[in-house]
């Protein structure tokens, strides 16, 4: 059975995004991103699912450092519901809860709740490995707050669903492999990603982004990081929609190399139908 690598524990929300893209592939948990890209690059896995960008926290710390020389490909993109629940040793009672555990960014996403509740917050290194903490101490005090996928795991009762703040957080996944193959063109909505390096000249960066507007290619993420440590050293990571062999695309990208010293297509892969923009430009 072919095999999907991510970050975390069973029962993550990674987890979730696994299962739900793919349901035909056995899941293997991995302490890193970069343990999940090595068990592709070495054969151990057949898929990495990556989480790249949040819709209310941003986007994940180090992956868009990490995809440039992970010598995997972008085949597809997912997107995950971030529903919190909170999770209790069975015959838990809600009052009977004074603490709850999760990842940090977990427990800024339903203060309302916690703080109605009088249930005091602790940082856990994760969602599904604090889920898994609290079913093995047993505590009817102590309460988790992760996915159902991970109460399901570690046999914990759910207290409450959906307790989050905002109704939509979702986070979004790059599902990555070792083949190279892009989508075809025409074959429905496509995205290519892509990372670049402008070329120390005056408005490098204004005249590299000209050719996207001009040929009404519509840009939906446009990120930059420092790299080596070297503030003066900076990639940027962008999202367009429409393949490389698209007309308008092909002269964008042709323009853009002209004002760049590297340039790097990370993936053209099919676009998700709930979250394709479908029009405006750069």
């Amino acid at each position: 059975m072919s095999t999907i690598a991510f970050q975390g524990e069973l029962g993550a929300y990674s987890h979730q995004a696994c299962h739900e893209a793919r349901p035909d592939h056995d899941p293997l948990p991995c302490p890193t991103f970069e343990d999940a890209i090595a068990a592709v690059r070495d054969g151990t896995a057949d898929l990495a699912m990556l989480p790249v960008e949040n819709s209310t926290y941003g986007r994940v710390a180090d992956i868009h450092s990490l995809l440039p020389h992970s010598g995997l490909h972008i085949i597809e993109e997912a997107f995950v519901r971030v529903h919190i629940n909170l999770l209790a040793v069975p015959g838990t009672r809600l009052e009977d809860v004074r603490v709850a555990q999760s990842h940090t960014v977990l427990l800024g996403q339903c203060r309302d709740f916690l703080g109605s509740h009088g249930i005091r917050p602790r940082i856990g290194a994760d969602t599904a490995g604090s889920a898994k903490q609290i079913a093995a101490a047993g505590d009817p005090a102590e309460a988790a707050l992760a996915s159902e996928m991970a109460g399901r795991i570690y046999g914990l009762d759910v207290l409450a669903r959906h307790i989050e703040d905002h109704d939509r957080n979702t986070t979004r996944f790059l599902i990555m492999s070792r083949d190279p193959t892009r989508a075809a063109p025409g074959s429905g909505p496509i995205k290519t990603t892509f990372v670049f390096r402008v070329r120390n000249i005056p408005a490098a960066l204004y005249k590299a982004m000209g050719g996207f507007a001009t040929n009404g290619v519509n840009m939906t993420k446009l990120e930059s990081y420092m790299v080596d440590g070297v503030f003066t050293a900076t990639q940027f990571y962008a999202d367009i929609e429409g393949h490389p062999d698209d007309p308008p695309v092909a002269r964008a990208l042709e323009e853009l190399r002209y004002f760049t010293s590297a340039l790097d297509i990370l993936g053209v892969y099919p676009a998700d139908p709930e979250h394709f923009e479908g029009g405006g430009t750069a």
